[in-house]
């Protein structure tokens, strides 16, 4: 029969943060330094997901960026496709796609990106913390300076460490404007004085400054408080799932090793060294089982394998593994559960690709110029002005024109008689629709216009024609 774990009692442990006190207060924490085989493996992970992501502005293909979230124009470019505005329906597939991936994976692998590949735990374990262990040493000496009078040392090593967090932060805020408004844009405000792109300047301070305050204090709270992806991994995992987990049936009962070998005869593997909570950047006591506030992060995995490999006992008394593998001794990933994600994830990809194939190249969005109605000439036509949106995806100039539909009716392009639209780009042009005020039937009429591009129909827009009767 399977061992319990007589240390795992879900009415205290998961009633409290660990990051918080009885009274309230932050309990600030002191991770001390990990080492260790997938430290090692984390580290070359880092360095390679921090160079995509500083390289990403400046990654263009012919002159367009390659990734761009421009929140502002509404514009978005993903691996070079452009989606504006009228693209919505493509973003929400996008997004549910996104979703739903991350449903699977985290119903199968648990938080692995928490630990591995969230640009929250890079920074903070992997540039911030490296930086602070550099400066002010391993957790023990940063409590001690912590608690020290402001000497010299501490007020030299304390300025050290903000002013690279501060600089560093700056390059982060910079880099997140990138991905907003463009590198290109990016330069400009820099190489301007502030007062020439004050917006922006103000951008750039907001976004180093939420950085500086993460990075320096606010830290794993982050995690634990902002982010909604550790409260969700309470519905999204099972049993089955693999998380980063204490084998409890081979730790217990926990007790240190003795020399004399029958001492140790009815002891677990476990030798209550704590050095798994010592290392933990959240503060958790993984022998508790699964919590919120894990990242997966397996510092403790590298902790406790050195203490085993010394203890000489099997490495692997904390691992990757799932509840029912060390319940029971037995894992089975692919469930009904994981079978059911998978299919609705293959039903959306599907749709995506599908919509994407048969997205038009040119879209026109017509609206009834603001505050004019319609206007009666000396001629005896009736006029309505409107404007036009249009929009290439392409990535070659369209020259557009527009031809009504309608019996009698014209159309009066206001401006050259032709609009040329740049690759990429979003053109606004205003037009009349004129008809004889003879042949006015109604007072408001349906109209169907006809988008041209070099004679071809490309496209059908609807809008409407008012004019008085007769």
């Amino acid at each position: 029969m399977a061992k319990k774990n007589p240390h795992l009692n879900p009415e205290t442990f998961r009633d409290s943060l660990a990051t918080v006190q009885d009274d309230g207060k932050r309990n600030w924490v002191y991770p001390k330094k990990v080492k260790g085989f997938f430290y090692r493996y984390r580290t070359y992970l880092s360095w390679f997901l921090l160079a995509i992501l500083f390289a990403g502005p400046f990654i263009k293909v012919d002159g367009r960026p390659w990734l761009l979230f421009n929140i502002f124009e509404r514009k978005f470019i993903i691996f070079g496709a452009v989606f504006w505005p009228q693209d919505t329906y493509l973003l929400i597939f996008l997004l549910l796609i996104f979703f739903v991936f991350i449903i699977l994976f985290t119903v199968v692998f648990g938080r692995v990106w928490c630990g591995w590949a969230c640009p929250q735990t890079l920074f903070m374990e992997m540039v911030f913390r490296k930086i602070e262990y550099a400066i002010e040493g391993d957790a023990n000496q940063q409590r001690a300076l912590n608690a020290q009078p402001w000497t010299q040392e501490k007020i030299i090593k304390k300025t050290a460490k903000i002013s690279i967090f501060a600089f560093i932060s700056l390059l982060i805020g910079h880099l997140v404007m990138a991905y907003l408004i463009g590198i290109d844009e990016v330069v400009k405000i820099v190489s301007s004085p502030p007062s020439a792109h004050l917006a922006g300047f103000v951008g750039l301070l907001a976004f180093s400054g939420i950085f500086m305050f993460v990075f320096t204090w606010f830290r794993e709270q982050a995690c634990l408080v902002v982010c909604p992806y550790g409260r969700l991994q309470g519905v999204m995992l099972d049993n089955n799932s693999i998380n980063v987990m204490y084998d409890y049936v081979r730790g217990e009962p926990r007790a240190p090793i003795r020399k004399k070998e029958s001492e140790n005869a009815d002891k677990g593997d476990c030798v209550d060294c704590s050095l798994c909570v010592q290392v933990c950047p959240t503060g958790i006591d993984i022998r508790n089982g699964i919590q919120m506030e894990c990242v997966n992060c397996t510092a403790c995995i590298d902790a406790c394998d050195e203490v085993m490999l010394k203890v000489d006992r099997p490495v692997g008394l904390i691992r990757y593994a799932s509840e029912n593998s060390i319940k029971e001794g037995f894992q089975k990933l692919i469930t009904n559960r994981v079978k059911s994600y998978i299919v609705v994830l293959v039903l959306l990809v599907a749709a995506f690709v599908t919509l994407l194939a048969t997205r038009k190249d040119i879209t026109a969005t017509v609206t009834r110029f603001p505050g004019m109605t319609y206007q009666e000439r000396e001629d005896g036509m009736v006029t309505n002005l409107y404007q036009i949106t249009l929009i290439n995806k392409t990535y070659d100039p369209q020259e557009i024109s527009l031809a009504s539909l309608a019996e009698g009716m014209e159309v009066e392009i206001i401006g050259e008689q032709n609009w040329v639209l740049e690759p990429q780009t979003k053109f606004e042009g205003r037009f009349f629709l004129v008809r004889k005020h003879d042949e006015i039937k109604v007072n408001q009429e349906k109209v169907e216009l006809a988008v041209l591009h070099l004679g071809q129909e490309v496209g059908r827009i609807e809008t409407s024609f008012t004019a008085p009767i007769k």
